[in-house]
């Protein structure tokens, strides 16, 4: 068939996530030797999470996770009829848990790059976008030049680490943790904390961070992607995921998301969601 429109790709995939669901619930399953057949057999969904991460995945006071990505893992998992496993991963070891098969998916705050499309497979559509910028003390940073030279507390394993050290010519600082990161930048070590616009907006809201500001605009803007190993993005389990992405975009998911957790309205979900939601009659029940 040489011309498939984009309209019945994706109609095939929310037929076939549904499919996949159908054969959750009665227990017909035909592969044995693919990633999705091995999830519901074992009856759990094994879903790397940030374990620091407001309001994407973070701990309750009784310890169990939660937040946006933790959200949309139950999501799968509640497709799938299986049980969620949140495991808590870093930046900087999210990619080894995916290939030592560790968790079966990632749900971690992670660009999609070409460099990492080698690698992972990297689900379509995005689930969000951001880009990194600075917090800092009020009135310290003017502009991105005057971190030059300067101590910058960074997140191990973060993507524009290495592009802001070369571009703005940062002494960047890494931590394993946001948390040591913030603490670092809170008791002087460095002048600035360089991370997603989404996350310090979320510190901002908060009152510990009441005499800080993000002074200078977002840089690279990116999408976040889920991501499958790299031997399951065109098996069951890929374009199952690609399908249960599709539904977040198209059916207004991800907007009541960042409503719920009072994130500032982003232009970029209405447009996804207006891309995507084409035609709702494939989406089946939500």
């Amino acid at each position: 068939m040489k011309h498939v429109t984009h309209r019945v790709i994706l109609k095939g995939i929310a037929i076939l996530s549904s499919a996949v669901c159908l054969l959750t619930v009665t227990g017909v399953v035909a592969k044995a030797d693919d990633q999705l057949t091995e999830i519901i057999k074992r009856g759990t969904l094994r879903v790397g999470v940030q374990g620091a991460f407001k309001p994407w995945s973070f701990p309750q006071t009784d310890g169990t996770m939660t937040g946006i990505e933790v959200d949309l893992a139950g999501d799968v998992a509640a497709k799938l009829g299986v049980k969620l496993e949140p495991i808590i991963i870093t930046s900087a070891n999210r990619i080894q848990f995916l290939e030592q098969g560790k968790v079966d998916l990632l749900i971690a705050g992670m660009y999609d790059t070409a460099e990492r499309r080698k690698i992972v497979g990297i689900i379509e559509p995005s689930y969000w976008a951001s880009g990194p910028t600075l917090m800092a003390k009020k009135g310290v940073i003017k502009d991105w030049k005057g971190i030059e030279g300067k101590p910058v507390c960074a997140k191990q394993g973060v993507v524009y680490n290495k592009r802001v050290e070369q571009e703005y010519k940062a002494r960047i600082v890494a931590f394993t943790g946001n948390s040591e990161g913030k603490e670092a930048l809170r008791s002087g070590k460095c002048v600035a904390w360089l991370y997603d616009d989404v996350g310090i907006l979320a510190d901002l809201e908060l009152p510990e961070w009441a005499d800080y500001e993000m002074p200078v605009p977002v840089l690279y803007n990116n999408p976040w992607g889920a991501a499958v190993p790299i031997d399951q993005i065109d098996k069951p389990w890929g374009v199952f995921m690609s399908g249960i992405a599709y539904r977040w975009q198209a059916a207004g998911k991800l907007l009541e998301l960042e409503k719920a957790y009072k994130l500032k309205p982003s232009d970029w979900f209405s447009q996804q969601n207006a891309k995507h939601a084409w035609d709702k009659s494939y989406l089946g029940g939500q």
